[in-house]
């Protein structure tokens, strides 16, 4: 049976939306990131990437609210990518008490600021905007568990990629998910930083 070992609540969730397998990467992605290993995978567009995410979240924080560090963060393209994936986290979390929050440039930073000081499990944003609010001491990262960039090539091709390195460097432990539609030869120099010892599925 699929998903027989993760979260009763979770697969509640995947039972009401009607999942009732894992895609053929989810299949080889999912036991990787469970078992806290860290993760590159690249498959095309439809492949399952973002459920793999977004089961990934729920799993790895018990489907329970924590504190107030976020621990998940979720690098993500822009506003409309942000608010995007939020809405299908909804979809997944309706049964559980995680927080969500999404944070891009367009919004009022001190308004951002005050919201995640209320406290928040799933933080999802540009790396601009997170990179902004770390540096304004407003995005605590001492309990994070999951490191996660959504779409790594475009993340190269806009240079995001280097905020995105930085933001690494202030984290004791975590564990990394880079996601990509394609394989861009250039996010093959990740293995070299954050993605060291990491596991690399690349599926046509």
């Amino acid at each position: 049976m699929a998903f027989k070992k993760y979260l009763p609540v979770l697969k509640d969730s995947l039972a009401q939306l009607g999942i009732e397998e894992e895609t053929p990467f989810q299949k080889k992605t999912l036991p990787i990131i469970k078992s806290g290993q860290n993760l590159f995978g690249s498959a095309k567009e439809g492949s399952g990437k973002t459920t793999a995410i977004i089961i990934s979240c729920i799993q790895k924080l018990k489907g329970e609210a924590f504190e107030d560090a976020p621990r998940a963060l979720i690098f993500v393209r822009n506003k409309e990518e942000a608010l995007a994936l939020k809405e299908e986290f909804l979809k997944y979390t309706k049964r559980t008490d995680l927080r969500i929050y999404t944070a891009y440039d367009e919004q009022n930073i001190d308004h951002q600021r005050e919201e995640i000081y209320y406290g928040v499990d799933i933080l999802i944003g540009t790396s601009s905007r997170l990179t902004k609010l770390f540096h304004l001491n407003s995005v605590n990262l001492s309990q994070l568990k999951l490191f996660i960039v959504e779409d790594a090539e475009v993340a190269v091709k806009t240079k995001q990629i280097g905020e995105i390195k930085r933001l690494t460097e202030s984290i004791d432990k975590c564990q990394y998910v880079v996601f990509a539609n394609s394989d861009d030869k250039r996010l093959d120099k990740l293995n070299e930083s954050f993605l060291d010892n990491a596991r690399w599925i690349k599926m046509a």
